[in-house]
């Protein structure tokens, strides 16, 4: 250890070696290979290994639509200066990418054909192509095709006078060669139709289902009348859908991300998947009809996009081969409580989802836009529901009179038309409606509330990890914390006064802000402990998060473990930092939790000498959250509660169920199951429930009786 410090001191160690860090995209693909793992484990049920392999598959898609896409255009302009950590160009990216990618693809297949196939026809559910059907599926998916199918499919030709179809971003087509090689294309309708369709079946103990695609396919025929069908292949596109454009230069920008969200179905193409036993002419002209090199073309051995099954496992009838339902508890903190004003005002509450309900932030809306001492309601909307009460409660605000503030993130990644519609709809309803900050994105989670009290004003505030959706809440684990501490309230007036004027920086009572200062405040707390660890006393870390891959934030952990900080990482994703590697990242450890659960919460512990500091926040340890975006970082300051987070990161670092350790080899490996088995995730849900009983009925007795909330046992 001696000789760690003195390296510390004389700088001998070159943090920015290469050798250190793991490159970020090859670290994503295997978080999500993590996830793949989970639909190979046949200790989770059969339908959820299921979504498992859609969930893969549907974050293979963004990866490809944005990472690829991105790097792909680094390429053709022409950059060969390396932009990461392991210092791979652009070009060098790619090639490992594909390696890597090729080879995720193959487990995703071999895991369907060799796990998960025989697995549903063990429980009586099959997906049968067409040659599998008896006499009476036969007919019923002929009558099915004429009814229903037909009249919505449209055959395209491709020949001198009719170029190659701009076919829509993941949709599911049909590649058909005519003779004389005549080729022509037919989109599968997947976004009017269901993709699997039932069969008729004698045995109601069994399911029976075919693809749309298949169903297309044995009657093709039909739409070519008069031409001979050599071959037919089954084909699928994933675009660039980055949206990427001068902010500084829009003069609405608005009206500048409508017109870019339009653009996305239409981006160059960065992947090609094609169904096994494609006619090899199919290939070729596929390829060069989207300029795409063959690393980038897939041959898959089954059902092209695996996304739909996660409608598929919601198949009616098959509970048994779904989790138990696990519906979120009462808040402990809330319970007995009348009035949720009054009970934020006696001590901050802490929530923690989805263990805990996301009820009393939809209550805190509600009686906050009917409240009549309300003054004015000031909220951030990252990513909403479909059907948001948030949103009806800001409107209903307005409406009763109250001045309401919505800062509305309109670049958030995927939800940009979503958000756009919220906000349209916002402003029709009277709210004073803000789309961020030019060249950042909002993602901090903040509600403040002003209410006029006795004469005085009083903010009430509301901070979480995790976005304003009542939906997501019920999967990802997230705190929310509920205050009326008054140096949070000041701050948080001052969070919303910067970005909806042009108030400068101000000077943090308790919150820390990116991009203004919440780096270097992280950096001087691993600091502080690096003093006490030179000092000789206890110095630990414990840190939560999605993704790590901040290159300043990793050199203070390695300059930390260096000198004896004991560091405990819990990283869903990716993660940059190299642990384990002698005289350097010795004493870091990184688990990274997978399970029915997202793991989404971001929780920072410090020992402090004793004086243990915990802090939540909207960021991950990225640079582009500590750098381009909007995020808040908080303090939690009851005993109390600092003892809760202090049981559940406890909880999770001994999980040898779902946690993966990462080895200095870049490799993720499940801890041997010792004599006592421990599920973090299960663990925490049983504990609210206990939590939940011990303290009796739930009653929420405000006036409005907003929800169902009774809960007697």
């Amino acid at each position: 250890m001696e000789g760690n410090k003195q390296a510390l001191i004389n700088q001998e160690i070159d943090l920015d070696s290469i050798q250190y860090y793991i490159n970020r995209e090859q670290s994503w693909l295997a978080f999500n290979e993590r996830v793949l793992e989970e639909a190979k484990d046949d200790s989770n049920p059969t339908l959820e290994r299921g979504k498992f392999l859609a969930i893969s598959a549907s974050n293979l898609d963004e990866f490809f639509m944005v990472r690829v896409a991105h790097i792909k255009d680094q390429v053709k302009s022409g950059i060969a200066t390396p932009e990461n950590k392991t210092m791979l160009t652009p070009r060098k990216q790619i090639k490992a990418i594909n390696i890597q990618a090729h080879a995720f693809v193959q487990k995703q297949y071999e895991i369907w054909n060799q796990r998960l196939v025989p697995a549903f026809q063990a429980e009586g559910i099959e997906i049968l192509s067409a040659n599998q059907l008896n006499e009476q599926q036969l007919c019923f998916i002929k009558d099915y095709f004429f009814n229903q199918i037909y009249p919505t499919l449209t055959p395209l030709a491709v020949d001198s006078s009719r170029p190659f179809p701009m076919l829509m971003n993941k949709s599911v087509n049909l590649a058909v060669v005519l003779e004389s090689e005549l080729f022509a294309v037919v989109q599968v309708p997947g976004g009017v139709l269901p993709r699997f369709i039932e069969l008729p079946w004698d045995d109601e103990e069994e399911s029976k289902f075919i693809l749309l695609e298949d169903i297309i396919r044995e009657f093709v025929e039909h739409l070519f009348f008069g031409n001979r069908i050599v071959s037919v292949s089954t084909f699928r596109i994933t675009r660039n859908a980055d949206i990427n454009f001068d902010e500084e230069s829009a003069s609405d920008l608005l009206e500048e991300i409508e017109k870019e969200v339009k653009k996305r179905s239409r981006g160059s193409a960065v992947r090609l998947e094609i169904q096994s036993g494609c006619d090899p002419y199919v290939e070729e002209f596929l390829r060069d009809a989207l300029e795409i090199h063959e690393k980038d073309v897939y041959i898959v051995d089954g059902p092209i996009d695996f996304t739909f099954l996660m409608k598929f496992s919601n198949l009616e009838g098959y509970d048994n081969l779904r989790y138990e339902d696990l519906p979120p508890q009462p808040p402990q903190d809330f319970i007995g409580e009348t009035d949720i004003f009054a009970a934020i005002s006696k001590k901050d509450i802490m929530v923690h989802h989805p263990y805990e309900s996301f009820e009393p932030v939809i209550l805190m809306m509600k009686q906050a836009a009917e409240d009549p001492n309300v003054l004015a309601i000031k909220q951030t909307l990252y990513r909403v529901s479909g059907v948001s009460p948030i949103i009806k409660y800001l409107m209903k605000a307005a409406e009763n009179g109250k001045q309401v503030t919505v800062v509305v993130e309109l670049k958030a990644r995927f939800d940009e038309e979503n958000n756009i519609g919220w906000a349209k709809k916002l402003e029709e309803a009277g709210c004073h409606v803000i789309y961020g900050l030019v060249g950042y994105k909002i993602h901090c989670k903040l509600l403040l509330v002003v209410r006029q009290e006795r004469n005085r004003i009083k903010r009430y505030v509301h901070l979480s990890t995790g976005n304003y959706n009542e939906s997501t809440a019920k999967l990802y684990t997230d705190y929310g914390l509920f205050t009326a501490n008054e140096d949070i309230g000041v701050d948080a007036s001052a969070i919303f006064n910067h970005l909806s004027g042009y108030m400068r920086a101000p000077m943090w009572r308790q919150i820390s802000a990116a991009p203004l200062g919440m780096r270097d405040k992280f950096i001087g707390l691993i600091e502080n402990e690096i003093q006490h660890a030179m000092a000789g006393r206890p110095a630990k870390i414990i840190a939560k998060m999605n993704s790590l891959t901040d290159k300043e934030i990793i050199k203070a952990l390695f300059t930390a473990s260096m000198a004896g900080v004991k560091i405990e990482l819990i990283i869903r994703g990716i993660c940059c930092l190299r642990p384990g590697v002698p005289g350097v990242s010795e004493n870091i450890r990184v688990r990274s939790i997978v399970g029915r659960f997202l793991e989404h919460s971001r929780v920072f512990y410090f020992y402090n000498n004793g004086e243990e500091s915990i802090y939540l926040a909207s960021a991950d340890w990225m640079t582009r959250n500590l750098s381009r975006r909007v995020e808040t970082m908080f303090p939690i300051l009851e005993t109390d509660l600092k003892e809760r987070v202090k049981d559940v990161l406890c909880v999770q670092l001994q999980d040898n169920m779902k946690a993966r350790l990462l080895a200095s080899d870049g490799v993720y490996k499940k801890q041997a199951n010792e004599e006592m088995k421990l599920n973090a995730q299960l663990f925490l849900y049983h504990k609210a429930v206990k939590s939940a009983k011990k303290q009796g009925p739930y009653f929420y007795k405000i006036r409005t009786n907003v929800l169902n909330t009774e809960r007697c046992e």
